[in-house]
Order: C-alpha cells, then structure tokens, then sequence
C-alpha cells in the first residue's frame, strides 16, 4: 500500500478552485509535509491565467500544469500514485445538464486515467448534497436523497469510483471558509465578510434560521489526504465542522470578531412551527476512524480568513 511518504506523483483535478489553492498554499506553508515532496501535476483550464494571478501558489518546486478540461484533458505520460479528484464548483451558473456532464463524464474520464497511469489510490470530493435537505446534522450511514443535480450527480460519480475496481476514497465534503474563498459569489459566509469590510449592510435573505456549520481551510486539507492515506476503499466520510450556527448568528459573529459595525438586515421571517434547514454534518466516523478533528475554531477561521 501506497503511503504519503511513498507517494512520488500525484495527479489532481480541480486543483485550481478553492481546494485546491488550499491545497497548494498548505504545501507551500508546510515544506516538511510528506505530500510537499512529491510532485504535484495540476489540471486547469487556463493554467497561464492562473499562475499570472497565483504566482506564489503556481511556482512552487515540484508543481506543474496541464491545459484542459476534466471530461476530456490529454493524459499525462508516466505513472501516478494517487488522484485528488476535486473538479467542479459547488457554486455555479452552469446548467444541470452540464453540472451533471462535468461531474460523470469527468469521474469516467478520470477513472480511465487511473487506469492508464497505474494509480490505485483516487480521493473523490463528493458533497454534504448527496444527503439531501435535512432538518438535522447528516451521517454517512444516512439515506441519501439529493434533490439537485449538484447532489445527484456528486452520488452518482461515488457509484462510478466504488465500482470501478480503484482504491475509492470518499470525503462527503460539507462548508468552508479560508483565505481562498471566493467572496463574491452567492456563499453566506465569504459575503458576510467582504460586507464588513466594504462597510455594507450584511443582508440576509432568507429568515436566518438555517443551521450551517465552516470547517477551516487548513482543516480541510489535513482530512482530505488523512482520507486518501488511510481511509477505507469505498466508505464515505464526513468532512466538515460540527459546530452549526445559525446564518443569523453567523452573520453577528463576523461583526464581532471583525469589529464591524456594519448594519444586519434579514428581510425574512420565521414561519412559526418550521423546523429550520440544517447542512452540518454528524463527523463521528472521521473522529472514531481515522482521528480527526476541527483544530481551529470559528472565531480564529473568520479571522485568518479575513488575514488572507
């Protein structure tokens, strides 16, 4: 078996996004790290682009890209020990029909890959959507009954790597918040942010009921490859806080760990008697199994993210 301190390449897709920066910036904080001594082979879209506007990230020793798309890039010659299979935003305008197509078609294109590279060892990030709307926190021996492509097509692609006879690792990956995080696009705690620092109104759309958990970028990175190291073939895991917050309350704990005085307005209203969606994952197997937990907390992510 394939360790971390064994691992020579490894291939990720997706590895552009905000995974894969925190990826690439932890490998950049952490030239100890076993993974910092492999070479990494990155898949982009537009590689110039973003080494043009991520140059400490992108010219790292040991970092190289290859041009394409995840459905039908070129394989790269040689062997692979592992595959960090990220692609796909969980924040887009593209259409279902082509959410669904860059999830399936990418998770055969990648599966083929595997294959032709002599690579056992694939990490899927799938999603907290899988499960489907809840009215509590999700664990993995759970139904799944997702309601969106996102979610469907996330569910589908884990079939796809489980059946596909590879060493199938699956991190069901909930919420975020990090330095990378994109903070304007539609994503509760990135605009909650960036309004405290523009001196805007922090605007809630909904009641603020909804329960959300953010689990630390640094965080994150840790589990994904303790998953890819030592997670058991074709068994999800839960990746994510446990610590829910409503979106009301997180929007007041931004302001105050940022200083803020920015103005709260949330034009819902409770309906009285509903239960309130909750997205936050149950993380019990990830703890029991493999040893995992959230090191920083809410207050220090708002604020290293803020730092960012």
């Amino acid at each position: 078996m394939t360790s971390s301190g064994e691992i020579r390449r490894l291939f990720i897709t997706g590895g552009t996004g905000f995974f894969g920066k925190s990826m690439l910036d932890y490998r950049l904080r952490h030239p100890e790290w076993p993974w910092a001594k492999a070479e990494w082979v990155v898949l982009s879209r537009s590689p110039e682009q973003f080494k043009s506007a991520n140059a400490a990230l992108a010219n790292q020793p040991g970092i190289s890209f290859v041009a394409g798309d995840v459905r039908d890039f070129a394989f790269p010659e040689g062997h692979f020990d592992a595959i960090f299979h990220a692609a796909t935003s969980a924040v887009t305008t593209m259409s279902d029909d082509e959410m669904t197509s860059v999830i399936l078609d990418g998770t055969k294109h990648v599966v083929e890959f595997a294959k032709v590279a002599g690579c056992r060892k694939v990490l899927f990030t799938s999603s907290g959507a899988v499960y489907g709307p809840r009215i509590s926190p999700a664990s993995e021996e759970d139904d799944c009954r997702p309601v969106t492509a996102y979610g469907k097509g996330k569910l589908e692609a884990e079939k796809i790597l489980i059946e596909s006879g590879l060493e199938a690792k699956i991190a069901r990956c909930f919420a975020f918040v990090g330095p990378h995080l994109n903070r304007n696009i539609h994503y509760a705690i990135g605009n909650f942010i960036q309004n405290c620092f523009d001196g805007k109104p922090i605007v809630i759309n909904g009641d603020g009921t909804p329960l959300r958990s953010y689990l630390y970028a640094d965080d994150l990175v840790e589990w994904l490859f303790a998953i890819l190291e030592r997670g058991e073939s074709g068994r999800p895991y839960n990746v994510g806080s446990d610590r829910s917050v409503s979106i009301r309350e997180l929007a007041e704990t931004v302001r105050a760990v940022l200083d803020s005085k920015s103005e709260i307005v949330v034009k819902g209203t409770p309906v009285h008697g509903s239960k309130p969606s909750v997205y936050v994952p149950s993380i019990d197997r990830a703890f029991r199994e493999l040893g995992l937990i959230s090191n920083v907390g809410l207050e220090e992510a708002i604020i290293r993210t803020a730092q960012g």
